[in-house]
């Protein structure tokens, strides 16, 4: 009787729930279809929306799922998602009736799904999955132990039922196994004892179930039997693996593997069995019955398998056996236990013939899934001491593969590459790492190799296809990284000792093999001289054939775009390491450069050779080969003079025609060519060195020129930051450059550049100042005292500009340009020139130092906090004395030491932050260098006055004042962080 009355309870507790439920909004649910207008969807939301915070209106939802309410499937899909979101984000604030609906809701749901005319879409499939998922993490271990066995009793064998309890197995899996997934310490611990619990009450029926469906369907139904492997290759991993890798599974599974539809999925199941972590000498026994069935089977006879896609899935299973075995061999080997390490290597043997018909395979998605399989095998030959003759072949067999698999084929497309060739070029990166580790296991080997296969093709290249002409080059290339000594060791000015590098190098150059007609070959081929570049050392008497190549129809004037643009940078370096051997053909390629080098004027409508980047690069080898060249001073000034003048003619030119320009197109095409115009100045500059100044040089006037031919620009008011911007690196250049002959220029561009001026241009103008004060110090003090407050003014007034409250750009500008503005002052201060900020008036002064103050203390910014208490700590230095700034002493007491106490007690000064750490090391060293300054008095203050003004206790009052007096300045920085973390608690 108990039990009839407590089943009618809950019957009238559902019905109640059921019939209390609120009506769906059948308005709202129309803006589900993905055709309703805008506004039907934005009521549908705002529906979604209030069903997810409602306590009560999901019912509605459960209640359609349950009786099948709707047949439109967005609707179903709705109402599982607000289920979703219920169990997600409500569950432990539902009534245990609720979580009782809840369950049975889904559970009815299953019922009709093995009866209803038509199966559900995929999509309502898998989101159902989803919340079955989501239920059992929440129960399975309190309210709903037996959710297996239920879900099993409904959907025994019946293909619909068997469908959706698959994918609820593979939707618990993401939920608890999938380590892809990061979840909290508290999930990882739930997720652990839901593990153990289903290993300890339904594993062996779940792999029962599995077993039962692959045996029923794998004949009939190919879609469920692959489901159903993938479910079990998802838990092989933490069952116990004898319950799947015994005689009747495996031998269904390798049953399978002979079925079309169906071997892929088995394959990538067996492979989740080899996957399993156990002991080595376990692991090994079992790939190796694996494999022995296989191959019985005829599974390794390569060239007799057609379907590449299953090739690719079996070559992934081969890897994942190969490495398998690998890691049983190295722990077994760090045991000690050399028997069984040497059988595992017997087996690691036995699989390699199989693995070098995957490598060489045509199909490149094969080759690269056995990559790891070789890669390993070649490491564990490397750790041998001696090699078989056998493992000798095998190393040898890899590398011809390799430089097989190396080679192009005719479909790839060099002028437009797209997916399959950006594919090719990383297949490529992993044969190299192949190429680096045979190199290891055995140099010579490879050298040898590539020199065979290099010099046969090189002397034949006319008659040969680019391929395989590419592919030889590109050997020799890749032995650069391969064998890391042949950058220099490998070329020796000794005829005796010429390597087979070297020969292989005089090959390359003299064998006219730069004139073939393919990209690929051209490329490859200036790319190699450029690697080893140390052999011209050695052989300088070829460096003319290989500039001839770089400056005509090979190279920079190669009829495709990429050669040349290739061709530019790589010519950049080759002059940069070799200009002392060029200085015979100076002005000979000086000349041949000279119509690469022109300003192309965006009118004249004719497409320049090279781009604006790569004339960047031209430039610099052109003034790399000046600047360095033998000639005297007064010929390197004509030199570069000419390199220059046609710059400065254009420029001027382009500025006049700028200035009368309407169209705002055209006047930023001008902007742009007068901007790369300055930039190709300043990259000629980068060619000087400490040896080889500008003034040593003779260049002086040259770029002085340039400076008075550049600078009118900044007054013009078009196209402003683009041209600011461009003149302003020059500038940079030209104070790292040149000396105090510069600074004339600087007072006119800095009065230029602070006019109609925003926060960003402030922001980048600042470091301009910095690096002058910092190289030309007190040479630059009356300018910098002209020039102070202006500056401290616009960027006051800039700070105090008004944003919008989300405005993150703004808030961000300002943030930089406040950090500018500190480092700026730190800049002066740390120059010793104190009198700048000295001599700007008491009141000036006092409120630049409240800024700095308001910096450490006020703006949650770790950075400029820090800059701001090095500039205190520096004004304390120079001004905090006994015979200081009148009046510092007191603003010290008033104002720099409580901000050494204020900034760290805020609570945005985050102690466990990094950069905040060092902010607070420089407030310590403020701390440190008042008590330096002012001496007893300060630790009279502080006892006497501050600390009890902030409720310290006595005795920490005595402890911090000891700390402080302490010599060792680290022992105070520690003691002041514990200090503040003791007083935030």
């Amino acid at each position: 009787m108990q039990k009839k009355g407590r089943r009618e309870q809950v019957l009238l507790e559902r019905t109640v729930i059921y019939t209390s439920a609120v009506a769906m909004d059948e308005q709202a649910l129309l803006g589900l279809n993905p055709n309703a207008d805008a506004s039907f969807r934005q009521r549908a939301l705002a529906y979604f929306e209030e069903l997810k915070i409602s306590q009560d209106a999901w019912q509605g939802c459960a209640e359609a799922l349950a009786k099948g309410l709707y047949s439109d499937d967005h609707v179903k899909f709705f109402c599982f998602q607000v289920l979703e979101h219920q169990i997600k984000f409500k569950y432990p604030e539902l009534t245990a009736g609720q979580h009782q609906l809840v369950r049975e809701t889904l559970m009815t749901w299953l019922q009709a799904q093995l009866i209803s005319v038509q199966p559900e879409k995929t999509f309502i499939r898998n989101k159902a999955a989803q919340v079955f998922a989501l239920v059992f993490i929440t129960e399975y271990l309190t309210k709903w132990p037996k959710f297996f066995f239920d879900i099993l009793s409904v959907a025994g064998l019946n293909p619909r039922g068997v469908d959706l309890y698959l994918r609820i197995l593979m939707a618990i899996d993401a939920e608890v196994v999938d380590r892809d997934i990061v979840h909290s310490s508290e999930e990882t611990r739930r997720n652990t004892l839901i593990k153990d619990t289903m290993r300890e009450q339904c594993i062996p029926n779940l792999v029962e179930s599995w077993y039962q469906i692959l045996h029923t369907y794998q004949h009939s139904n190919s879609e469920l039997t692959c489901q159903c492997l993938e479910v079990v290759g998802a838990f092989v991993s933490w069952i116990d693996l004898n319950l799947i890798a015994n005689e009747r599974f495996v031998n269904m599974l390798l049953s399978h593997m002979s079925v079309e539809v169906l071997r892929e999925e088995a394959c990538d199941c067996l492979l989740e069995i080899i996957n399993k972590g156990m002991d080595p000498v376990d692991k090994t026994k079992l790939v190796e019955s694996l494999c022995q069935v296989l191959q019985t089977a005829g599974f390794f006879n390569i060239e007799q398998e057609e379907d590449v896609d299953f090739l690719a899935r079996f070559s992934k299973l081969v890897n994942g056996m190969g490495q398998s075995l690998v890691i049983s061999w190295t722990k077994l080997v760090k045991l000690g236990d050399m028997k069984n390490a040497q059988e595992t290597l017997q087996a690691i043997q036995a699989k390699v013939p199989l693995m070098l018909q995957l490598l060489v395979h045509e199909d490149d998605d094969i080759s690269l899934n056995i990559i790891g399989f070789c890669y390993d095998y070649l490491h564990v030959l490397k750790q041998l001491s001696v090699l078989t003759d056998q493992q000798k072949t095998n190393v040898e067999a890899i590398m011809l593969a390799v430089m097989k698999k190396l080679t192009y084929d005719d479909e790839y497309n060099f002028e437009n590459e797209g997916e399959d060739e950006a594919m090719f070029v990383e297949y490529r990166k992993q044969l190299k790492l192949l190429l680096d580790r045979i190199a290891q296991v055995s140099p010579e080997l490879l050298l040898e190799a590539v020199c065979r296969v290099f010099n046969a093709t090189v002397q034949n290249w006319q008659s040969l296809p680019f391929m395989e002409v590419e592919v030889a080059i590109r050997l020799l290339y890749m032995l650069g990284e391969a064998l890391p000594s042949t950058h220099g060791a490998h070329f020796s000015g000794d005829v005796t000792k010429a390597t087979a590098l070297q020969e292989m190098m005089r090959l390359l150059v003299n064998s006219g093999v730069s004139e073939y007609q393919h990209t690929s070959v051209t490329l490859e081929f200036f790319e190699t001289v450029v690697r080893y570049d140390k052999y011209f050392i050695v052989e300088p008497q070829h460096i003319p054939n290989v500039l001839m190549a770089f400056l005509d129809h090979r190279g920079l004037r190669h009829t495709s775009p990429k050669v040349r643009s290739r061709t530019s940078y790589l010519f950049s370096r080759f002059v940069k390491s070799l200009h002392k051997f060029m200085n015979a053909y100076i002005e000979d390629i000086l000349n041949r450069l000279q119509d690469l080098l022109e300003l192309s004027p965006p009118e004249n409508g004719l497409p320049a050779l090279l781009t604006r980047d790569d004339q960047l690069f031209i430039f610099e080898a052109a003034g790399v080969l000046i600047v360095n060249s033998e000639y005297p001073a007064e010929r390197k000034q004509a030199l570069m003079r000419n390199l220059l003048a046609p710059l400065m003619d254009n420029f001027k030119i382009l500025l006049n025609k700028l200035l009368g320009e309407q169209d705002e197109e055209r006047q930023a095409t001008l902007a742009d060519c007068l901007n790369h115009a300055v930039g190709f100045a300043s990259r000629t500059s980068k060619a000087f060195s400490n040896k080889q100044t500008v003034r040593q040089c003779g260049c002086s006037e040259v770029y002085l020129d340039c400076l008075r031919t550049f600078l009118p620009a900044l007054s013009c008011h078009l196209q402003k930051e683009v041209l600011r911007s461009g003149i302003r690196t020059f500038l940079h250049r030209m104070i790292i450059c040149l000396e105090e002959e510069v600074l004339p220029f600087i007072p006119t561009a800095s009065e230029h550049m602070l006019k109609d001026c925003e926060a960003k241009d402030l922001q980048e103008f600042i470091p301009l100042i910095n690096q002058i004060t910092a190289k030309f110090k007190t040479q630059v003090s009356p300018f910098l005292q002209q020039i102070f407050m202006p500056l401290v003014q616009a960027i006051f007034e800039m700070l105090s500009r008004p944003a919008e409250e989300n405005d993150q750009t703004a808030a961000m500008d300002k943030q930089m340009l406040r950090r500018s503005y500190f480092a700026f002052l730190q800049t002066v201060a740390g120059s010793g020139m104190n009198e700048v900020i000295g001599n700007q008036g008491v009141e000036n002064i006092e409120r630049i130092v409240f800024t700095i103050i308001q910096g450490a203390v006020d703006f949650p910014d770790p950075i400029a906090q820090k800059t701001c208490f090095i500039i205190l700590s520096k004004l304390v230095e120079l001004w905090g004395g006994k015979d200081g700034l009148v009046g510092f002493a007191d603003f010290t007491y008033k104002h720099i030491v409580p901000a050494c106490f204020m900034a760290p007690l805020k609570p945005t000064f985050d102690l466990s932050d990094a950069q905040t750490v060092l902010a607070l090391s420089e407030c310590a060293v403020t701390l440190k260098t008042i008590h330096l300054k002012r001496g007893p008095e300060c630790i009279q203050y502080l006892q006497q006055e501050y600390l009890p003004s902030l409720q310290v206790a006595p005795e920490i009052i005595q402890e911090f004042c000891q700390a402080l007096q302490q010599p060792d300045s680290k022992v105070f920085k520690n003691y002041l962080k514990v200090f503040f973390q003791r007083a935030k608690v």
